[in-house]
């Protein structure tokens, strides 16, 4: 069994992992695919929303104020929208995201 997931009682060959709790009203949602050094905004910005990042393969950097996140493959990281923030890969191969936009 893969680190962190688990078995739900009745269920055959399947694995899950609870990413993230009640986080608002679900506004959009995209998939995103990053290659070697590639991201963005340049600058950081702000918005209203919060953007709820999912990454299912590779990881990704989180750039926020003051501060780096790095979000693993299998996590998920709130990213309040009123945070100046900027993602971007943090390694050599292709990182595959999904973004949801939250009130």
């Amino acid at each position: 069994m893969r680190e962190g997931f688990m078995k739900p009682p009745d269920h055959v060959n399947f694995e899950s992992k609870k990413l993230f709790d009640g986080v608002g009203e679900i506004i959009d949602g995209s998939i995103a695919y990053i290659t070697l050094k590639g991201g963005g905004p340049l600058e950081k910005h702000t918005h209203e929303h919060n953007h709820l990042f999912i990454v299912v393969k590779g990881e990704a950097k989180v750039l926020l104020d003051n501060e780096e996140v790095i979000i693993y493959k299998d996590e998920a990281f709130l990213v309040k929208g009123n945070i100046p923030h900027s993602v971007w890969s943090s390694q050599d191969e292709e990182t595959v995201m999904i973004g949801i936009s939250v009130k």
